[in-house]
């Protein structure tokens, strides 16, 4: 049986990340992510913020609140590592914190505290791999937290044998192409509490 994510698994996957960046804090991170419209800096930054978001959103009830979260312009690498593990300590510590009845705001659904843990893991791996391939590092988080992420916001996926959980979930995000699977287009999240789910597809 998958686990739950949680805020533990918020920090696995931000640490996951930095060591990955870490050793190349001294190259330029203005370089582009092939195939997206993010340069290195711009996709850290947006995880960094991401999670900011999330705080804040968990706690807003169904209504978005009056917040904006931005990153600093032009924050140099250094500054960029400081926040990828300051605001996931943030929205674990929150989601911790939170009692498991509560539901937050995001436009896919309200989400519960795992709900909030899983999205927020997702936009770390998934980020972290792009930030990854546009410096040219290899990068190979937990399988298992992968199935975690991917049961807890895809459920209509499953991993098949010979599969690896991290390339299915990567699929699911459309970041690359499996044999025997349709490209994915436009995806959505399961992000409301699991026991909403009613078995169909996005």
């Amino acid at each position: 049986m998958v686990k739950r994510v949680t805020g533990d698994d918020v920090l696995a996957a931000a640490g996951s990340v930095r060591r990955v960046l870490e050793p190349a804090v001294e190259r330029d991170w203005r370089v582009p992510i092939p195939g997206l419209e993010f340069t290195v800096a711009s996709v850290v930054a947006h995880v960094c913020v991401t999670c900011l978001w999330y705080s804040v959103d968990m706690w807003s009830g169904s209504e978005n609140g009056a917040y904006e979260v931005s990153a600093v312009d032009d924050a140099s690498n250094e500054r960029l590592l400081t926040s990828l593990l300051a605001g996931p300590h943030i929205l674990s510590a929150g989601i911790e914190a939170a009692p498991p009845t509560l539901l937050g705001f995001h436009p896919f659904g309200s989400p519960d505290p795992d709900g909030f843990a899983a999205m927020a893991c997702d936009e770390l791996l998934v980020h972290g791999d792009d930030a990854a391939r546009g410096l040219g590092v290899p990068f190979a988080p937990d399988d298992l937290l992968a199935a975690s992420v991917l049961a807890r916001l895809f459920p209509w996926h499953h991993v098949h044998a010979g599969e690896a959980a991290w390339d299915v979930l990567l699929w699911a995000n459309g970041r690359i192409e499996l044999p025997d699977r349709p490209p994915v287009g436009r995806w959505r999240w399961h992000c409301a509490p699991l026991r909403e789910w009613d078995g169909a597809g996005p």
